[in-house]
């Protein structure tokens, strides 16, 4: 796409009348588009129509009218969840209609430069956790997108001597164009959101698309102990920066001594940079860190390096390690109950996410799953699960999960459905966690798939659940 000046007189179509759908199209109003935001959900569920409507931007909800689409349409602008599939998309890319989501338009009008941070896992600790690092560092961080202020809201009130901290998803990186962040990040890849992308092709081409338009001068911070970030290597020209949990790198971000997979040991080890003049900085020790689990080491190599690309000094990053306490709904804990401690992590929307969690626990771990059925089978899961003490199932893939568990070797499997609301489901879940737990113990809310089925989001179902915890 142009710049958003140059939409003026334009007519532009917004799909979808979520918070970045309502700032994509004041911002493009303000410009002198003709905008249209559609929704089709009914004009009773979409508060935002009346204050549009009083700019003076169209609203059309309760469904895609035909028409709605057409020549005279110079661009479409979607939220990222809407799939390429419905009919306004189609018929905007038969007709040769650029259609880009909010990332897009954000980067036109952002004079700071940006950081891009995703994968499949991590996405919004490393995006908090390099928003502390460039605050301590005096480098004046936004963190906006899905974890803070709309980005185009952002976009428009950043100034050069900020950072834009963007966590970006699949969804949104899909729809970009010109996008080039600074710094780009990829974290790691996981089979999910195949029913959105059709495939992991389109899933891996989609997050690729961070590193599309990098220069030399760029740098583009990568997972090295993931395979598929070390097969974009060859199409990436930014500057790499590496960061690894099981090899000593040249140079990059680093463990000393690295940690060998799948096993446990006690060994004392440090977060080590190592720059290209093979100058090093010990950043911090591992056990220092103020988050649990060998994931969350991982979340903390990848920080330290999109840190020390756009800037801030590696020696000073030590602090921010220590003392950050993670993000709700991602192994958050909760609480203690007859001894046993609680753990929220809502978040896992897929089943690596989960096998991190398990892994970050050396006590016994009685574990709630279960969600919405994307068609996987679980057999990830099944490594991990022979550790677990019990499980508590639940939703739709409740009998996949008790499946797999049963041949993991799990002794408890209890699976809940008592035909009453979402809400009384989960509750029921926790009581029943509870009763097998013993003092020592933890229970762990990690379900391994989206959460759709019976709630509508991870947050909702992460908020059930630690009030159905502090209720027991």
């Amino acid at each position: 796409m142009e710049h958003p000046d140059q939409y003026r007189g334009k007519e532009v179509v917004v799909l979808g009348l979520a918070k970045s759908g309502v700032q994509v199209a004041k911002v493009l109003h303000e410009r002198g588009a003709a905008v249209t935001v559609n929704d089709k959900k009914e004009r009773d569920q979409s508060p935002e129509a009346s204050e549009l409507e009083s700019l003076g931007i169209s609203v059309i909800c309760g469904g895609h009218p035909e028409g709605l689409i057409h020549p005279g349409v110079s661009l479409v602008v979607k939220n990222p969840g809407i799939p390429y599939s419905v009919p306004p998309v189609q018929k905007a890319l038969e007709l040769g209609i650029e259609v880009v989501t909010e990332v897009e338009v954000a980067y036109h009008l952002c004079a700071a430069p940006m950081i891009g941070i995703t994968g499949s896992n991590g996405k919004t600790t490393t995006t908090t956790w390099v928003g502390r690092m460039l605050d301590a560092a005096g480098m004046h961080p936004i963190v906006a997108g899905n974890i803070g202020t709309p980005l185009c809201q952002a976009a428009q009130e950043a100034h050069a001597d900020n950072w834009m901290v963007v966590e970006l998803s699949s969804f949104q990186l899909k729809g970009t164009k010109a996008f080039r962040p600074k710094v780009g990040c990829l974290l790691n890849v996981a089979e999910t959101h195949l029913d959105y992308h059709g495939g992991m092709e389109d899933y891996i081409a989609s997050k690729a698309k961070l590193f599309a338009n990098q220069e030399p001068s760029d740098t583009a911070v990568l997972n090295w102990d993931d395979p598929v970030c070390r097969q974009l290597v060859p199409y990436i020209k930014a500057g790499i920066l590496p960061f690894s949990m099981t090899e000593e790198l040249v140079q990059g971000v680093f463990v000393r001594p690295a940690f060998v997979p799948d096993t446990e040991d006690d060994l004392k080890r440090m977060i080590v940079y190592r720059d290209y003049s093979e100058s090093e900085t010990e950043i911090a020790a591992v056990d220092s860190i103020g988050l649990p689990g060998r994931f969350n080491v991982e979340n903390a190599l990848a920080a330290c390096g999109i840190a020390i690309a756009a800037g801030a000094d590696p020696a000073g990053l030590a602090e921010v390690l220590a003392n950050f306490r993670g993000v709700e709904h991602r192994l958050e804990y909760v609480a203690d109950k007859a001894g046993a401690a609680y753990y929220n992590n809502s978040k896992a929307t897929n089943s690596k996410a989960t096998s991190m969690a398990l892994a970050s626990f050396r006590k016994p771990v009685v574990l709630i799953a279960g969600g919405l059925d994307r068609g996987s089978d679980y057999m990830e899961l099944l490594p991990v699960l022979g550790g677990v003490k019990a499980l508590v199932a639940l939703g739709q893939t409740k009998d996949k999960l008790a499946a797999v568990a049963g041949m993991a070797g799990v002794k408890r499997i209890i699976s809940v459905d008592n035909g009453e609301s979402a809400a009384a489901v989960l509750q029921e879940a926790v009581r029943e966690a509870s009763a097998l737990a013993e003092a020592g113990d933890i229970v762990l809310l990690s379900p391994a798939c989206a959460s759709w089925d019976m709630f509508t989001s991870y947050e909702e179902r992460g908020r059930i659940f630690k009030e159905a915890v502090h209720n027991l």
